[in-house]
């Protein structure tokens, strides 16, 4: 799969990827209204170009006090998030589906996993979402998304997220072919872990 060409479809006026892009912006830059002052940390699974979250910090008010990691495996588009990155934001060319990705960078305030149920296997979804406890502050925030597809799982993944130990904020695309959630976790966090497997990416699904 190359990566950086399914990304142009970003630009594709009015599409999926497009009204997703416009979503997850829209509410990662709610989320970022709604911290209390101080220092807000994140990280990013799978952040590609890095395109949603860097977008919303070249204009937001407290686009100063964020750090953290984005990681993205693919070479070319981690370079293209580094270029676009401030200085606080470091982009980590990894694994996004080990906890080792992570080490040094958790516990975060707020997580995105945007761009990765739709590639991955519905048990690796599941332990996924059971292992961002081990990644998250006390009540921070996660986005992530998900497609419709041929079988809609969203639905579920609503309630995964739910028995994760998270409460729904807010659900966007249920009438369109894409998801956004956004969720805050109300119970208490993991211990993070090294050497922890969250999700391999299947050939099968790639870019969808």
């Amino acid at each position: 799969m190359d990566w950086t060409q399914w990304h142009e479809m970003y630009s594709e006026a009015d599409s999926p990827l497009s009204r997703r892009l416009v979503a997850v912006r829209r509410r990662i830059a709610e989320a970022l209204d709604h911290f209390p002052a101080g220092p807000i940390r994140l990280a990013s699974m799978c952040a590609g170009d890095g395109r949603d979250i860097l977008g919303v910090l070249q204009n937001h008010p407290r686009a100063g006090d964020v750090s953290g990691r984005l990681v993205e495996l693919d070479g070319q588009l981690a370079e293209q998030a580094r270029a676009a990155a401030p200085a606080a934001i470091e982009v980590h060319c990894g694994d996004a589906g080990s906890s080792d990705a992570y080490a040094g960078a958790v516990p975060v305030d707020l997580l995105l996993c945007c761009g990765v149920f739709g590639n991955i296997t519905e048990e690796d979804i599941r332990n996924t979402i059971e292992s961002w406890p081990m990644l998250c502050a006390p009540e921070a925030t996660v986005l992530w998304t998900r497609g419709a597809f041929e079988h809609d799982i969203r639905p579920q993944i609503r309630q995964w997220v739910k028995l994760a130990g998270f409460e729904e904020l807010a659900f966007d695309g249920m009438d369109d072919r894409y998801g956004v959630g956004v969720a805050k976790m109300v119970r208490a966090g993991k211990p993070y872990r090294r050497g922890i497997h969250f999700f391999s990416f299947t050939p099968e699904r790639q870019g969808k």
